[in-house]
């Protein structure tokens, strides 16, 4: 019974910077972890990043690290990933997903409840 709506996606040159947002209903935002994936097309979801319910553990795929940042504002039920210095290579459908089990932070996409509509991210070089 968790809806998430993703926003902040666009077309952006390579080097360039975008903000995604995703906003949460419920009470018990908190005790969800958050992740974000990526699927682009012919290929399988990807994930990109995760964090935990308080934000005090974050997780991230290697090729986004040092240019991704998750984090969380449990106040306002919302989940956000800063993505910088954007290559086409991430170009893609980018996902929001809720994981109510919270045992850990997970990579794959079975492990997760709940999931966002997508919204495009497209990056030109």
């Amino acid at each position: 019974q968790v809806q998430l709506v993703e926003s902040g996606g666009g077309l952006v040159q390579a080097g360039g910077s975008l903000r995604l947002a995703c906003a949460a209903s419920g009470r018990t935002f908190s005790t969800y972890a958050m992740g974000w994936f990526r699927q682009a097309p012919g290929k399988e979801r990807e994930f990109v990043a995760a964090i935990s319910g308080s934000g005090g553990s974050t997780y991230y795929q290697d090729s986004v690290k040092g240019r991704f940042t998750i984090s969380r504002d449990n106040a306002k039920n919302a989940v956000y990933l800063q993505m910088n210095s954007l290559k086409p290579e991430d170009t893609a459908v980018y996902y929001c997903a809720a994981d109510q089990t919270k045992l850990a932070l997970r990579a794959l996409p079975g492990y997760y409840d709940y999931w966002g509509q997508g919204t495009q991210v497209t990056v030109s070089s």
